[in-house]
């Protein structure tokens, strides 16, 4: 009996030890707090896959250099929620692009939004913000109460 004991208990140790490492993996830490906006940058790539969805661009830096980012979206079923499809970037197309860098220096972030040549915009889902209220989500319903 007692060893069952010990068996449940290592066990339930070791699954909150995991649980905490997959929480983890939701932290901002890694990135800016403020917003760097690329220009005229070139999609490379863009791929539709999960965990994130992924935005690979070029751009030149100061010195006329081209630079290869990357920047990480939400998931695909995320994005769809708020009108991206798998057909939203491809390569070649020109965007300005809004994110939060990585704070080691590293040519990679955080998706903010992405405008696209003919101007409209794609918002990442952390900014909460719904263009057209695609998701039928709005957050000043829930910040005041019902009469």
């Amino acid at each position: 009996m007692k060893k069952n004991l010990v068996v449940a208990f290592v066990l339930a140790v070791g699954l909150l030890g995991v649980a905490g490492s997959v929480l983890a993996h939701h932290g901002n830490v890694a990135y800016d707090n403020k917003i760097v906006e690329f220009k005229q940058a070139t999609v490379t790539k863009f791929l539709w896959s999960n965990p994130h969805s992924l935005i690979a661009f070029d751009v030149k830096d100061e010195k006329g250099n081209v630079v290869h980012w990357v920047c990480e979206t939400a998931s695909p079923e995320a994005l769809k929620l708020i009108g991206w499809s798998k057909a939203s970037l491809g390569p070649g197309d020109m965007i300005t692009i809004y994110m939060y860098v990585a704070k080691n220096g590293n040519p990679a972030g955080r998706l903010n939004k992405v405008v696209l040549s003919d101007g409209s915009v794609l918002h990442d889902t952390q900014l909460g913000g719904d263009a057209g209220n695609k998701s039928d989500y709005r957050p000043d319903d829930y910040s005041k109460e019902k009469k």
